[in-house]
């Protein structure tokens, strides 16, 4: 498993407090409210904002809330247009970064992006510089405790997933975007956990990390997850399990 979704999987058990889950409606509010802006109000016709949907409902957005947002984005209700901006660049051992935004000041937002990179040893760079090295992809993680191998197997298989994945603790099934949903929903009517589960984009290849430069990246990375406009952060870093536990570990003591 590469080392930003070991790390989205580790942030996914964190206990959120009420602050971090209203910064993280904050930022579903913006996606759900785009996408309506972009693509119309029903969800059926709208891949982008059934996705926005799903992942607001996984964070147990109330559905007024949901509501609200959509009619925002269709003009049936007043609100703020943002504006979409991927910034691209290097982190700490040359871990290649891209950041997606939703914004409504494009100079700040960039100026404030620019200072993330400077602070933890990165440097901002061109549209295209780093793009090239991902693919847009489905993840869904499961834990490997009490879950059939074969079914999961036979279910990635028949839902045209690309690949399955096994570390110790769990199995990482990555899909076409345009087949993530249908193989969720099979691994839900099925009754299998999961444990995490993202659209993202895969890096074609890593950038292994030593812990000191590890830490550091984290760093960035959770700096730039939390900037109000930010709604994504993709990296080609990978992290060995015995340096991202203790990490982990240091994290969950100071959360």
């Amino acid at each position: 498993m590469s080392g930003h979704s070991k790390w989205a999987t580790i942030k996914h058990k964190k206990a959120k407090a009420d602050v971090e889950r209203g910064k993280l409606f904050s930022k579903l509010i913006r996606e759900i409210t785009t996408a309506a802006r972009l693509g119309g109000g029903d969800p059926e016709a709208n891949p982008r904002l059934r996705s926005a949907i799903e992942a607001a409902k996984d964070a147990n957005m109330p559905l007024e809330n949901i509501e609200r947002a959509i009619k925002k984005g269709t003009g049936e209700l007043p609100g703020t247009s943002y504006e979409e901006v991927e910034y691209e660049g290097y982190g700490p051992g040359g871990v290649a970064i891209i950041v997606k935004v939703l914004t409504d000041n494009k100079n700040r937002t960039t100026s404030e992006i620019r200072h993330i990179f400077s602070k933890y040893g990165g440097n901002l760079g061109s549209t295209g510089c780093v793009s090239w090295q991902f693919s847009p992809k489905g993840i869904i993680i499961i834990p490997r405790e009490g879950v059939d191998e074969d079914k999961i197997f036979a279910i990635a298989l028949e839902g045209g997933a690309e690949d399955v994945k096994t570390d110790e603790n769990s199995y990482q099934v990555i899909t076409p975007v345009e087949s993530f949903y249908k193989i969720k929903k099979q691994f839900e009517a099925e009754k299998i956990p999961i444990s995490h589960c993202e659209l993202t984009r895969i890096p074609q290849s890593t950038v292994t990390l030593d812990e000191k430069t590890a830490e550091r990246v984290l760093k960035m990375y959770e700096a730039l997850e939390n900037h109000d406009d930010v709604q994504h952060v993709y990296a080609n870093f990978d992290i060995s399990d015995e340096i991202m536990e203790r990490i982990s570990a240091e994290v969950m003591k100071n959360d």
